[in-house]
């Protein structure tokens, strides 16, 4: 199964060439889920070859503009193409009343519902679920609410021994029960065990969103583990002291917390503007965790 996430943002709150603001992809299973919506994510979609029209779900994990002020401009574009299909937003409870006072003074009436889920910044639960993914909340330090989120893979079905299937010529209308689990009883009075004609599927597998937060141990215990984490690294250490004053993390601090969480990967992003290249960051994360990536615009990550 596919699960991947595509950058589509990297930058902070202020404008600098060739590095837009937070947005992310996920492609669970050909689903895709938009995580944050920053201004210009729609030309960013265009521009790395995905359909708006194929999101169906967009998280937005705080009301700081650089996570949010592409968000209406494509609710629109979906509207002028046609869209009428319902979408899902999970958000911070205001986000819809910004959404519905843009609306109104535009008078823009969707061709489609949207079904909006508000976010409790105050304790972390799980939001959405289906047949590919848990999706819960992370309670992040910021200056404003912030929830991160965590994408957990459903567990596949256990994955048939199909040559001893055949070879012992058990029925195949029995197969569906066999990868759920169930023991058998076969009427020619054969009794089979699932463990004997099947194995155990793959491990799911976890990716942690941590947005705009600064260094704080109350979310360590809901990161661990994870197969990929991306977390902010908006300053260098150096700049510890701004980075506790705008209640952000230094790419030192989010190393330390991969190796805290034990983490596979880490990812950082949310880079300030007065970085102009990237690699100082890169080199203070790896110091402390060497596997780290850049969290830059059109890389795609398999989780």
């Amino acid at each position: 199964m596919k699960f991947e996430v595509t950058i589509l943002g990297s930058a902070s709150a202020t404008p600098v060439y060739n590095r837009n603001p937070t947005a992310q992809l996920l492609n669970c299973n050909e689903r895709h889920y938009l995580i944050d919506c920053g201004e210009g994510t729609q030309q960013q979609l265009i521009r790395y070859g995905f359909k708006a029209s194929k999101i169906d779900f967009i998280f937005i994990s705080h009301l700081h503009g650089d996570h949010f002020f592409g968000l209406v401009g494509l609710l629109s574009s979906l509207h002028l193409n046609g869209r009428t299909k319902p979408l899902h937003l999970f958000a911070p409870p205001a986000l819809k009343d910004i959404i519905d006072l843009q609306f109104l003074h535009s008078d823009t009436h969707l061709r489609y519902p949207i079904n909006f889920y508000p976010l409790n910044p105050a304790k972390p639960e799980v939001i959405f679920k289906n047949n590919d993914v848990i999706v819960e909340t992370i309670i992040l330090n910021h200056r404003i609410p912030c929830t991160g989120f965590k994408f957990t893979e459903k567990k596949r079905l256990r994955k048939l021994i199909v040559e001893k299937l055949e070879q012992d010529a058990v029925p195949i209308e029995y197969y569906p029960m066999l990868k759920r689990g169930v023991d058998i009883a076969l009427p020619d009075g054969r009794n089979i065990k699932h463990l004997d004609y099947t194995t155990d599927s793959a491990t799911p597998k976890v990716y942690c969103y941590c947005s705009d937060t600064m260094y704080d141990e109350r979310y360590f215990a809901q990161i661990e583990a994870a197969d990929t984490l991306y977390h902010e690294a908006t300053f260098l250490h150096e700049m510890l002291d701004r980075a506790n004053e705008t209640h952000h993390t230094t790419a030192q601090q989010a190393a330390e917390i991969a190796t805290k969480v034990k983490a596979k990967k880490l990812l950082i992003g949310h880079f300030s503007s007065r970085y102009k290249t990237l690699e100082g960051l890169l080199e203070e994360a790896r110091n402390g965790f060497e596997s780290t990536e850049l969290a830059t615009e059109g890389r795609t990550f398999e989780i």
